[in-house]
């Protein structure tokens, strides 16, 4: 009942960016405090909250970080994913399950919440930018395994950030990438495919991946988190789009949570249905399920790989 505690005080430390603190030397409770201007009883129940949840280390009254705070909190890490709490906790995201009696009984979000998924809204444009950091190790490995050497033409759906057709640039001299989302987020995509050094390569299409034109002659679509959002005649509709915009031959990558068929394993892609159920019609989807999806599309195979050491899966579909 009381695991709120443990987001907030996670979400608090990060706002103070008191790891970040802790990594510049600063040990001692009195100038921790003094470094993150808080008082000295507030940061001691903090942080030894920190530590008992395994954040931090304590020793002879003197704070230390952990090997994960170190590489993800500590704000000077190249890894660092502080940032994710300003989507995860922000007030339209977790807001979504805070009438949870309602959205089991409703069996999805509650009308008064369908406002996120509306055009251009504002938290999208939060996503593409506080959710990056995490998403750069998928983008490398789904790169690694299918960017090649030979000129290929790539789509990615719900770019977002854009890492992941990006890093499909960045693998391949030869790729020429399409972006499509609402035009706010595609704002954040093309800035960071102009740092990646790939923007003369980078291209976008704005608006619903339901309602505009794909193009056509693709290679590779990606297609990352996103079915998850709607049920699966929607996503059917999506991807017959998506197969008609492939080359023969070509497939479509998506990576996404997909629990086991027994819907509760591995935990953390079981899991995610929970926050699938603040979205209208939106789940976690089994492999079995995802795959029904893309054949009933016309795809002629699919086939599950994992994408470790992340915690996710990829359906990769054949035309």
């Amino acid at each position: 009942m009381q695991a709120y505690q443990r987001s907030v005080a996670l979400r608090g430390a990060i706002d103070l960016d008191l790891f970040t603190a802790i990594a510049d030397g600063n040990k001692s409770l009195s100038a921790i405090a003094a470094r993150i201007k808080a008082s000295e009883k507030g940061t001691r129940v903090l942080c030894d909250f920190l530590t008992m949840m395994g954040f931090l280390v304590k020793q002879s009254g003197e704070y230390s970080l952990t090997p994960d705070s170190a590489a993800f909190l500590n704000r000077h890490s190249p890894a660092y994913m502080g940032t994710m709490a300003k989507f995860l906790m922000s007030p339209q995201i977790a807001g979504m399950l805070e009438d949870i009696t309602g959205v089991i009984r409703h069996g999805g979000a509650l009308p008064s919440d369908h406002g996120v998924l509306e055009p251009d809204h504002a938290i999208w444009v939060e996503f593409a930018r506080s959710m990056a950091p995490m998403m750069q190790m998928p983008a490398e490995l789904i790169a690694q395994m299918f960017a090649g050497s030979k000129p290929i033409k790539v789509l990615d759906i719900s770019a977002g950030h854009g890492l992941y057709g990006i890093a499909f640039a960045k693998h391949n001299p030869g790729a020429k990438v399409v972006g499509l989302d609402w035009a706010n987020v595609l704002e954040v995509a093309q800035e960071n495919a102009s740092k990646a050094g790939v923007s003369d390569r980078y291209v976008t299409i704005a608006g619903s991946a339901f309602e505009v034109d794909l193009g056509s002659g693709y290679d590779i679509i990606l297609i990352p988190n996103f079915l998850h959002h709607f049920d699966p005649a929607t996503n059917e509709k999506l991807l017959r789009k998506v197969h008609a915009a492939l080359v023969p031959g070509g497939i479509a990558v998506t990576p996404d949570f997909i629990p086991n068929e027994d819907r509760i394993s591995p935990p953390r892609d079981a899991m995610f249905s929970m926050q699938m159920l603040g979205t209208p019609a939106g789940d976690a989807y089994t492999y079995s399920e995802l795959e029904k999806m893309f054949r009933n599309a016309g795809f002629a195979r699919n086939e599950m790989r994992e994408l470790a050491p992340f915690p996710q899966r990829l359906v990769v579909s054949y035309k």
